[in-house]
């Protein structure tokens, strides 16, 4: 099934109206679909809070825009670390006291393919960690300020839901025994995803369908994201696959999350990516999705674990 509705085209920014007044906190802007979805949500007119790991990356970032786009553009950052649970907090905070109002919250960051098992802080499985319990917890903090503003979360997952492992390894989350990258970083995006489903039924449940929750992916994606913290193999495999039709730019990479951020009337029960070939590339929109990402069952135990390991009960 692919979505029709935006023509043979697809979605794309030009079909975008003037986001003057609005407000967009995206996760991971210093390079790949970050960069680029916050950089045309500018061109729009809109207002941009970067969540980055890396400070100078972020002001490197920020001088890009205005070099490109002219001063007159409203854009800041806030530190953040995904993978460090304080991290998460304390950003979180200065978000609730800073930024009047969350038009959407776009999570976009993630680490993959990490090829040796890596324990955060917190002690959990580093992918599962940083993708998955940092995003919920970092979610949760902010519900309130998006339920005031009748706001969005955005969840960038990954086709790689669907590529390795297709369930939650309950006894055995962080992998202690027959840990893979591919495996683990499989298991953290199905995770990430399960939990826009289970946070859509939740919202339904309490009558808060002011909020609205999306999952989306950029596709096979030309981004820095393998380079970073993937094995040297499948660096290797990825750097030669970017060099053939199968990938897409950054920016095409962008076009899901900021469809499902910004445009009216989407349905939240859809998946949003490349319709093409494989789902890598291609135009944009709404496709299938497989049934163990949305069991219902595996996802509010998941939910339930994540807020006792994240120690935050969301407040819907």
């Amino acid at each position: 099934m692919t979505d029709s509705r935006f023509g043979r085209k697809g979605w794309t920014p030009e079909l975008m109206k003037s986001q003057e007044g609005k407000i967009f906190v995206i996760t991971g802007t210093t390079s790949g679909t970050g960069f680029e979805a916050a950089k045309i949500l500018l061109s729009k007119g809109a207002k941009v809070v970067m969540l980055n790991r890396n400070p100078k990356k972020s002001e490197d970032v920020i001088a890009s825009y205005k070099n490109e786009l002219g001063n007159a553009i409203d854009v800041s950052y806030i530190t953040l670390d995904l993978g460090k649970l304080a991290s998460v907090k304390k950003a979180a905070k200065e978000v609730l006291e800073t930024v009047p109002r969350i038009d959407a919250l776009m999570l976009n960051a993630a680490i993959a393919q990490v090829p040796k098992q890596v324990l955060t802080e917190d002690g959990f499985e580093s992918q599962l960690g940083t993708n998955h319990y940092g995003n919920f917890l970092l979610q949760g903090l902010l519900f309130p300020l998006i339920e005031k503003s009748k706001g969005r979360i955005v969840t960038v997952g990954s086709l790689g839901y669907n590529m390795g492992i297709k369930a939650i390894k309950f006894d055995d989350m962080n992998w202690d025994k027959d840990y893979t990258g591919n495996n683990a970083y499989s298991q953290s995006k199905l995770a990430q995803i399960m939990s826009v489903y289970q946070l859509q039924d939740r919202l339904k449940q309490a009558g808060k369908t002011d909020v609205k929750a999306y999952a989306c992916h950029p596709g096979s994606s030309r981004t820095s994201l393998i380079k970073t913290s993937g094995s040297l193999m499948l660096r290797i495999t990825f750097g030669l696959m970017k060099l053939s039709p199968l990938t897409q730019s950054a920016e095409k990479g962008a076009y899901p999350e900021l469809m499902c951020a910004t445009e009216d009337d989407l349905d939240e029960k859809g998946f949003y990516g490349p319709t093409g070939r494989s789902n890598w590339v291609g135009p944009v929109g709404a496709h299938k999705i497989e049934a163990h990402a949305k069991d219902m069952n595996v996802a509010k135990k998941l939910w339930d674990l994540s807020e006792k390991e994240t120690g935050l009960k969301w407040a819907i």
